[in-house]
């Protein structure tokens, strides 16, 4: 099982604390010090579609001109600017052989590991 994100996240940070009270093994993936997997990325378009993994409500998202925002329209072009600025991917992302969750709240990975 792998959990991908920033460790500097609040939300990721929350996350890791509950799997780790479980004693839930994980690998960390840092997307700062690792890098953004494109292949996953592109993945988890098809899967999840773009716009669950874009965090337009964060402040990088705001930070961006208004011209590059909508720029970003499809999964290529949200997939670039993911490999741009990893602070933009919604997060952590948590692969558990091939299921994904994508965010954090007890609830969800409550019923995710049958809690």
């Amino acid at each position: 099982m792998k959990l991908y994100g920033i460790p500097n996240c609040g939300t990721v940070r929350r996350a890791r604390a509950w799997l780790e009270a479980r004693e839930i093994p994980y690998e960390f993936h840092d997307f700062k010090k690792h890098g953004v997997p494109e292949d996953l990325m592109l993945d988890l378009c098809g899967l999840l579609g773009w716009e669950s993994l874009l965090n337009r409500n964060g402040t990088t998202w705001r930070k961006f001109p208004e011209q590059r925002r909508a720029e970003v329209q499809d999964s290529a072009s949200a997939v670039a600017l993911m490999l741009e600025n990893a602070s933009v991917i919604k997060r952590p992302i948590l692969d558990r052989d091939g299921q994904y969750q994508v965010g954090f709240s007890e609830e969800n990975y409550g019923a995710f590991f049958g809690e």
